[in-house]
């Protein structure tokens, strides 16, 4: 077990006007489980990728990462866990601009007192894996959008991290660039074994998951495990879920 999270909760406001956004979750996740969080808009999956991560604190509950309580960390302790234990992808790629993409992934490891053939072998393991190693001397604004999040996952997985934290990673893309995304990063979740924690609204995306949580307002409703399932069967799985949950709302 690398994530425990027990009680939960969530809210923003004060007393007079307050929004309970989490309401009391408990769940568990495995060392290299691949991992996807869904629910209708509203239901809470953002923050609680984001309290999992320690970018956003608990209103009250506890979050273990390996049997260490990390809503009790000062915050230079909470920095250093998540340079070091820490990958982060989001949907706007979140890359600098003036940098190259070899530049861009190598950025995790520019913190650390790594060894230069070492981090350059990371990056060659890393880009060819995500098939942009012959991109590293351009820079974001002439690449794809997919090639993009590709460049933003090998920034994420180059330091091994123990988990990787995704925030619609695939929202962005077509369906094209988006499918070769995933098939990426279930073979390094294979390779490299670091978990993986998703968000996403995208049935097509949670299927390449090896389990998945609904959420719905602010409760864990549901989980599936793909088990010996097919990616297809998995998938309609998945629909069905969505289906009996439905809902709208405003996204937190």
């Amino acid at each position: 077990m690398i994530i425990q999270a027990k009680g939960i909760k969530k809210s923003y406001g004060n007393r007079l006007n307050r929004t309970e956004v989490l309401k009391g979750i408990d769940l568990t996740i495995e060392e290299g489980e691949f991992v996807s969080i869904m629910g209708p808009s509203g239901s809470g999956k953002t923050t609680l990728l984001n309290v999992l991560s320690s970018i956003d604190q608990v209103t009250s509950g506890h979050v273990f990462v390996e049997e260490q309580d990390i809503t009790t960390l000062k915050e230079k302790k909470l920095a250093d866990f998540r340079k070091e234990d820490l990958g982060f992808m989001f949907q706007e790629y979140n890359l600098l601009h003036t940098l190259t993409v070899k530049e861009n992934i190598l950025l995790p490891l520019s913190i650390r007192d790594i060894d230069k053939k070492e981090a350059e072998k990371q990056f060659e393991l890393v880009s060819k894996e995500l098939a942009i190693y012959d991109l590293k001397g351009k820079y974001p604004s002439e690449i794809s959008g997919g090639q993009k999040q590709r460049t933003s996952a090998a920034r994420a997985f180059i330091h091994q991290p123990k988990i990787i934290f995704a925030d619609e990673p695939t929202g962005a893309l077509d369906s094209k660039a988006a499918s070769s995304l995933l098939h990426k990063l279930k073979q390094l979740n294979s390779k490299i074994r670091s978990t993986i924690v998703m968000v996403t609204h995208d049935a097509t995306a949670a299927s390449y998951s090896n389990r998945v949580i609904f959420l719905k307002d602010g409760l864990i409703y549901s989980s599936l495990r793909k088990g010996e399932r097919s990616q297809e069967e998995f998938y309609m799985e998945i629909m069905n879920n969505q289906s009996v949950i439905g809902g709208v709302g405003v996204e937190s």
